[in-house]
């Protein structure tokens, strides 16, 4: 088992505390939809969501805020040591506002949560130690991190183009995420050349 480090730890609480006055404030005013991030012709769009909507969770789905947390811990732990704190958060907040400024434009619906940061973390991950083994559902057998990531994205991209009518996965904010994950640390790893597993 890895010990959390400071940021993961401070970000998993931030979502934490989100989730909880979500459940709480929603009985009485729309504050999940307040912190939501629309989409920029909506309307109902405000800057502050882009920051917002990375620390909010479907309230009713408890599920999604604990996967995303146990990747946040899972992966960020490990870049946070490799980066530092710093770096480390500024690489989270730049993927989460990338994964919002992808989700506003290229979609309809509004979105929560911090699945786009979560996989620009997936795609960082995947290329400093692309062969470290995970096992994930529903394959009986280990898959590296370098396929996992592109299994992710190319279910995003079908989901993304292809959405169904029950559907209410942000698949583009993913992408977004996952995109400038992958430019950010190819672009780190150029000034600072060091070998990953």
């Amino acid at each position: 088992m890895q010990r959390t480090t400071p940021v993961v730890l401070n970000l998993i609480i931030i979502n934490a505390i989100v989730f909880v006055a979500q459940l709480v404030l929603d009985k009485t005013m729309p504050f999940t939809n307040t912190i939501a991030l629309y989409p920029y012709y909506s309307g109902y769009f405000k800057p502050y969501q882009l920051v917002t909507h990375m620390f909010a969770h479907a309230p009713n789905n408890f599920f999604h805020i604990l996967f995303n947390m146990y990747a946040l811990w899972m992966f960020g732990s490990v870049l946070e040591r490799v980066w530092g704190p710093k770096r480390f958060l500024i690489f989270y907040l730049v993927c989460g506002l990338a994964a919002g400024v992808a989700q506003m434009f290229l979609t309809n619906g509004a979105a929560i949560g911090a699945s786009g940061a979560i996989m620009g973390l997936l795609a960082a991950f995947a290329y400093l130690f692309p062969n470290t083994e995970f096992f994930i559902l529903p394959f009986p057998f280990p898959i590296k991190a370098k396929y996992m990531v592109a299994i992710y994205a190319a279910i995003d991209l079908f989901g993304g183009l292809h959405p169904g009518g029950a559907d209410n996965v942000a698949h583009f904010a993913h992408l977004g995420g996952l995109v400038m994950g992958f430019i950010l640390v190819i672009i780190w790893n150029k000034t600072n050349k060091k070998t990953f597993y």
